[in-house]
């Protein structure tokens, strides 16, 4: 009887996590410098996937279907992503502070990136996902090589991320600076401090299977995260391979914030303040708080969007302002908080 009241308040829970995730896809391609009703949207939904055959205005339709739609659907697999590796990174490092921002390897992705689209590394052979997966691979090896040889605890560990975080910034700067042209470098500049503007349906593509299967990975291997929680050396006593998973994860927390700075640039604070505004709502294990934080990062991200598109009239802000002016006083909250139960 526990077991299917517990298999039902799971699948409530599910079905109610799509609802409010849907709510806010409708609302962010409803909601911009242009007013569009909320049945408008539907309807063109309906026209798209089924051929419902609504009259609706052309270009009403085209700018919900062909930018605003689809810059929430990226939107919400980047927050998804950014929260998830920032989950998986604290629990593993058992760092309240880890993310793949402070960490640099979001520095690492965004040099990787940058590197393809100016200098043309890999001679065509090598794409900007790609690319920005072996920066961000790169970033967290070298972060991990200087907090060995630092002595391996937490300062340490946010030490070397800020040292490689400057490194790889000042490294984007050089190859900008050297090697782009003025229009190139103004568009890096812009895309670097998060920029949903220009993603379309193809980015869509991209970026909705890297979150699903960065979800799903991180959901199989979230046993050995709770395990993880009291040290690896726990985690190994309990049959865990600590080396196998942590490289799984690692890996792809690397993928998923490489491919989501490939598309939108670097994103500051959702992996750092989702993954706590989670755990005080569900608690800590990671079999209930993986999927929450995956849900509050995008909502949140689709929320920064809408933001993004109309605080000031006329001009769209890099989603990266918003997060950081958002993401900065939730912290210090949540810091606040934690010093207070402690």
């Amino acid at each position: 009887m526990s077991r299917t009241l517990t298999s039902i308040g799971r699948t409530g829970a599910a079905f109610a996590a799509l609802a409010i995730l849907l709510i806010a896809l409708w609302l962010g391609a409803a909601i911009g410098e242009t007013a569009i009703p909320f049945s408008t949207v539907a309807q063109t939904v309906a026209n798209r996937l089924w051929n419902a055959g609504y009259p609706l205005e052309p270009i009403d339709e085209g700018i919900i279907w062909s930018y605003r739609l689809s810059r929430a659907v990226v939107a919400a697999s980047c927050g998804a992503a950014l929260a998830l590796s920032g989950a998986v990174l604290q629990s593993l490092l058992r760092n309240p502070l880890a993310d793949p921002y402070i960490l640099g390897i979001s520095a690492g992705a965004s040099t990787g990136a940058v590197s393809i689209a100016i200098l043309g590394f890999g001679a065509g052979m090598l794409t900007m996902p790609l690319g920005a997966f072996l920066g961000a691979l790169i970033a967290f090896l070298l972060v991990s090589v200087l907090a060995v040889k630092a002595g391996r605890g937490t300062a340490a560990i946010i030490l070397a991320g800020v040292a490689g975080s400057q490194l790889f910034n000042a490294l984007t700067s050089f190859i900008v600076t050297k090697a782009a042209t003025a229009e190139q470098a103004r568009g890096i500049m812009f895309w670097l401090l998060g920029n949903l503007s220009g993603v379309r349906w193809p980015d869509a593509w991209l970026a909705v299977p890297a979150a699903l299967v960065g979800l799903a990975v991180c959901l199989w291997h979230a046993r050995a995260l709770d395990a993880f929680t009291f040290g690896s050396e726990a985690a190994a006593s309990l049959g865990i391979s600590v080396r196998r998973t942590y490289l799984a994860l690692v890996g792809v927390s690397a993928m998923m914030t490489a491919v989501m700075v490939s598309i939108v640039g670097s994103i500051g604070f959702v992996g750092l303040v989702i993954p706590h505004a989670a755990r005080m709502l569900v608690g800590v294990r990671h079999g209930v708080l993986l999927p929450a934080a995956a849900l509050i990062g995008a909502v949140f991200m689709i929320v920064a969007d809408i933001l993004s598109r109309t605080l000031i009239p006329g001009q769209v802000l890099p989603i990266g302002v918003i997060t950081a002016l958002v993401g900065a006083p939730a912290f210090a909250l949540i810091l606040g908080q934690r010093r207070a139960r402690a």
